[in-house]
């Protein structure tokens, strides 16, 4: 079915049931699932279909692990290969052909002078454990505890990661100003903002009596994704580099959603000329599979064996579906494909605000695309930008869903509209993704009564 055909009716048949089941049986943490009440049972590249019939345009990726979207062929062809050989598939951490192989082709797309001096470490299977075992590092290395990290991050759901998130109910790390243009925290966006942003860090840490013992080391996302689809400004994230080195303050770079040519750079440090300290890394660098890992300077390694362990660290289908990923995003110059086709799908949304006046702000880079949806008639005394709409950010994402297009709400209100395209995402799926997107956005705003529509609770 061309990607510009209507989805066909859904019929009654038994996903109804499926949902009904999961709502019961699952625990009441589940997420997606309550605002995206489908039950995929196949999918190729950009398409899911559905136990109903009817086919989405997936713009949420696996929130960013599928690079090279569903059941890509040469992510498939590499697991099948792996199965036919006989070789084991848990191996804890010994070395293993298929590891040896996707560490080669890891190490290839690094920046180079991490490479030349690099170590990695193969963690458990989700990016929160990568995130741990970065603090861990660090800490170990440098002796000290204390860590920096910015307003809007999100590291992930274990307690150290969740530590250093933007939604810590029990704070005990250093919390920085992280620049934006939009809602800028000093008022002033722009290269001004991004100034105030740098010099609050700098006067922070030199501060005698600021609280601020040397930390262990600074995490940032050179692309907040959760926190609502926040670039970092490149001189910004350099500035962070000046001072931390400066200051012999590890920097970890959080590239879970933005690495393997997500942003328009293979590694989205790579915009600033940055290299940091360590990098964290999952999601796409499993090809659609569990991995994680984190890659640092030799002189950081310094633990001893067993520091940080886990019993599924030697995922053998991950890393010959990530070997495979990263080989194909780097011969097929898929960031740069990413950078051309996210700023023309940039430019289109823009459109969308100068006849909106609900857009609020249209940001990303590359195709990691975020459009703000704001409340343009209601003041805030002192506020120079509107304050956000998430119950119309809730009711553009169910309209997009009923036109067969899965997007994904975050930012600070949950009032960002988030697109994660496929890196394999062609014109015309592009031009289907934002036609769908505008009609949601206009069926949205048009529908009465929809600020009492709460959207569905399964």
């Amino acid at each position: 079915m061309a990607v510009t055909e209507p989805a066909p009716p859904a019929q009654p048949v038994a996903h109804e049931g499926i949902l009904r089941r999961q709502s019961l049986r699952e625990s009441a943490a589940r997420t997606y699932a309550r605002s995206l009440p489908i039950v995929p049972v196949r999918a190729r590249g950009l398409t899911i279909e559905g136990a109903d019939g009817r086919r989405y345009l997936d713009c949420l990726s696996g929130a960013g692990a599928l690079a090279l979207g569903h059941n890509h062929p040469v992510v498939l062809e590499a697991i099948k290969k792996v199965l036919a050989s006989g070789a084991p598939l848990h191996v804890l951490d010994l070395a293993t052909p298929v590891k040896d192989a996707f560490t080669t082709e890891l190490f290839a797309t690094l920046p180079r002078p991490l490479a030349d001096d690099a170590r990695i470490q193969f963690c458990g299977p989700a990016g929160t454990d990568a995130v741990e075992a970065a603090f861990k590092l660090v800490r170990t290395a440098t002796g000290r505890t204390g860590l920096l990290a910015f307003t809007g991050a999100y590291h992930g759901m274990t307690a150290g990661a969740l530590d250093a998130s933007g939604g810590a109910p029990d704070v005990r790390v250093t919390r920085l100003p992280y620049p934006q243009n939009y809602r800028c925290p000093f008022g002033a966006g722009g290269e001004r903002g991004a100034e105030l942003a740098a010099r609050w860090t700098e006067n922070l840490l030199d501060d005698p009596k600021g609280g601020v013992p040397a930390p262990a080391g600074m995490i940032l996302e050179p692309v907040q994704g959760e926190g609502g689809v926040i670039p970092a400004p490149d001189g910004w994230l350099r500035r962070m580099r000046e001072l931390t080195a400066a200051r012999s303050i590890p920097l970890i770079a959080d590239e879970v959603q933005t690495g393997v040519g997500r942003t328009g750079a293979f590694w989205a440090v790579e915009h600033s000329g940055v290299v940091p300290d360590v990098m964290v890394l999952s999601k796409a660098i499993g090809g659609s599979l569990p991995l994680a890992v984190i890659v640092y300077r030799a002189d950081l390694d310094v633990w001893r064996p067993g520091a940080h362990a886990g019993t599924f660290r030697g995922n053998q289908l991950a890393m010959a579906a990530g070997a495979a990923t990263l080989a194909f995003v780097r011969e097929n110059r898929l960031a740069e494909r990413a950078a051309a086709l996210g700023a023309r799908m940039l430019g289109r949304l823009q459109g969308l605000a100068a006849t909106h006046r609900c857009v609020g702000d249209v940001r990303g880079r590359g195709l990691m695309i975020g459009v703000e949806l704001v409340q343009p008639d209601i003041g805030v005394p002192q506020a120079d930008v509107p304050p956000a709409d998430p119950v119309l950010a809730a009711a553009v994402q169910r309209e997009c869903l009923r036109r067969g297009l899965i997007v994904e709400l975050g930012g600070r209100h949950s009032g960002v509209v988030r697109l994660l395209p496929p890196l394999t995402l062609t014109d015309e799926q592009a031009e289907a993704v934002l036609d769908r997107f505008a009609d949601s956005l206009e069926a949205a705003v048009c529908a009465p009564h929809r600020r009492n529509d709460t959207g569905p609770s399964l």
